[in-house]
């Protein structure tokens, strides 16, 4: 997609403050980057680098063992969670001697603790500021620098000498790169590795990523989510934090990211709303990677302004959204929320700490910039109805076709990933062929019921989903009207973990967006009889079912209506762990089936939405 060029001074300033709801504000004004940061992160940040020096491995978050053994990463998390205020510390004051007090303290209790691939990166990064800072000797006894030399090493997750990772999706090249390149710049071994790494780690990119430059989280299975996007954006920060000038094949495939991100902004600072780590590490996802594209001059002088207007929406969600001051914590599991196992809440003191440092050094790359104090450019909203209704972005074409397509309808952006989940995650229905929209059509992240897609299941016992082997992707926009279709030449069998393609059915479908409408239409062929079902789960409640739609009294969404699956039930859901979402519990589930015979039939949805 080209650059979106339009006059700032044709953009007026909304006349509006910012309007509330169950899931995030819509910030028609927001308040500066760096005031978010400063007068909220930082005080959030530090009072919990305070209570983990007083209180040690006896500490709780949100009524949690904060020093839960099962988060692998979090030794390196606390490292440079409590580096940052240690920093700030005026030099000679009462705080900076109890910080590096509480410093060297929490690293010696720490330092034979279990400590993997982030959590090395993490500490390793903390003791090159230390460094840099001529605070390391001070800050880590001799005992305990020369226990995490050792334990600090991206080996103990890359094989040697093939450079392959242990058990790792492929993002963690650039975690071992990084590692390596830390271990350079604090003296403990020479540049061999971390150059190896880094010549590994852009293979990888260039082979799984192709001519589109998005990485493959798998070895060319076609897994392109968050990471994919993000993945670049990791890499060129890793860049810039350890002295080193970006390629110019790197600021390429970081563009392409930009490009797929700029379709994708919003008023309420939401970013991906599919896949996997999304919620809060969805939002945060997009200001990782406009802040590095910026400072690497890789932005329009516009898309500058309006890249840190929505970067200051981010900052603003994290704080106002996602932190919940009750707890004292980020809240990505309570209330009706739900998250990946992977960011299950035996991690809650490492992700506030990530959380936080995310938003710290994004916005020291704005400050670098002079955006320090600036307030948000006030015509973003009018710039963001300029932008394209439909964009589609392509990650791979060939045997079969990878692509997401944004749609951008009100102040609703939907999106269509036509990806696969590929092992692991191929039928978990955040990785579904279906529109997501936050706050109207939402993830629930490790559910399987067959949200918006179609299940099959054969007399046999077989579940079928068209969900992984796309062909002949096409996309048409004409007016307010995008029409999708694609086809599969067999299904996939959701019995197992990794995608099996079965070819005992077959099936066309076509996606319709129009302004407050979604459809979809599968044209199906099987070759024995089943039972076919689908699901909808919606925020939208107060349900009446007439003339085979149901119709919400109260929501955004208006209708559902489902022909060609039979009869459909609704029911309650608030209370049902199954229907909680990123962002919050669904409160309304449709669930229609029948029986059919083999032969070929048409399936058809449709969701009506303010």
């Amino acid at each position: 997609m080209a650059p979106i060029i339009v006059s700032i001074a044709s953009l007026p300033a909304s006349a509006q403050g910012s309007s509330a709801s169950n899931v995030g504000r819509v910030y028609d004004r927001v308040a500066p980057m760096n005031e978010t940061v400063e007068r909220r992160v930082i005080p959030a940040l530090a009072s919990l680098a305070d209570r983990i020096g007083r209180e040690g491995r006896a500490m709780q978050v949100a009524g949690k063992p904060g020093f839960n053994p099962d988060d692998k990463f979090l030794p390196g998390k606390i490292a440079i969670g409590m580096a940052y205020p240690l920093l700030d510390a005026p030099r000679g004051s009462r705080e900076f001697s109890r910080r590096l007090a509480d410093y060297r303290r929490i690293a010696a209790l720490t330092a034979g603790d279990v400590n993997e691939t982030w959590g090395i990166y993490y500490y390793l990064l903390a003791l090159y500021k230390l460094k840099q800072a001529g605070l390391l000797d001070r800050a880590v006894s001799s005992e305990t620098l020369a226990i995490l030399r050792q334990k600090l090493d991206w080996r103990s997750f890359v094989r040697q000498p093939d450079l392959t990772l242990i058990d790792l999706p492929n993002n963690f090249y650039g975690v071992a790169f990084s590692a390596a390149r830390l271990r350079f710049l604090l003296g403990w071994e020479d540049e061999a590795g971390a150059k190896a790494l880094l010549a590994k780690t852009l293979d990888h990119y260039r082979t799984y990523s192709g001519e589109y430059g998005f990485a493959d989280e798998t070895n060319g299975d076609g897994r392109f989510d968050r990471y994919s996007v993000l993945l670049i954006g990791e890499i060129a920060q890793r860049f810039i934090e350890t002295g080193l000038t970006p390629p110019a094949e790197v600021k390429r495939w970081l563009r392409r990211s930009v490009d797929l991100l700029i379709p994708r902004m919003n008023l309420s600072g939401a970013g991906f709303e599919y896949g996997r780590s999304i919620g809060a590490y969805g939002d945060t996802a997009p200001l990782e990677v406009l802040s590095v594209a910026a400072y690497l001059t890789l932005l329009t002088p516009l898309e500058e302004q309006m890249a840190y207007a929505y970067g200051a929406r981010i900052s603003a969600r994290l704080m106002d959204f996602w932190y919940d001051p009750g707890m004292r914590s980020a809240n990505l599991w309570r209330g009706g929320r739900a998250t990946d196992t992977y960011r299950g809440e035996h991690r809650v003191l490492g992700e506030n700490l990530s959380l936080f440092r995310q938003l710290i050094y994004t916005n020291a790359l704005w400050n670098q910039l002079g955006y320090r104090g600036r307030q948000a450019a006030p015509g973003f909203a009018r710039w963001l109805a300029t932008l394209p209704r439909a964009t589609t972005t392509w990650f791979a074409r060939g045997a079969y076709d990878r692509a997401l397509v944004t749609i951008r309808d009100g102040d609703h952006v939907i999106g269509l990933p036509l990806i696969s989940g590929a092992e692991g995650y191929h039928r978990k229905n955040a990785y579904f062929p279906a529109p997501f929209s936050i706050g109207m059509l939402d993830a629930t992240p490790d559910q399987t019921w067959p949200s918006l897609v179609p299940r099959i299941i054969f007399a046999d016992g077989t579940p079928l989903m068209p969900l992984t082997f796309f062909k002949d992707i096409a996309v048409k926009t004409v007016g307010a009207t995008t029409i999708v279709t694609l086809r599969q030449d067999a299904l996939d069998d959701v019995s197992g973990e990794a995608p099996r393609a079965d070819k005992r059915a077959r099936v066309t479908t076509r996606f319709v967006f129009t302004p407050g409408r979604l459809v979809r239409e599968d044209y199906i062929q099987q070759d024995r009889p089943g039972t076919v079902e689908v699901e909808f789960g919606t925020r939208s409640v107060r349900p009446v079912i007439s003339d085979g739609t149901v119709r919400f009294g109260q929501g955004t969404v208006r209708s559902f209506k489902a022909d060609g699956y039979g009869s459909c039930t609704v029911r309650p859901v608030a209370d049902d762990a199954a229907y909680h979402s990123v962002t919050g519990a669904m409160q309304t589930a449709v669930r229609c089936s029948r029986k059919g015979a083999a032969g070929r039939y048409t399936l058809r949805w449709q969701v009506d939405y303010r």
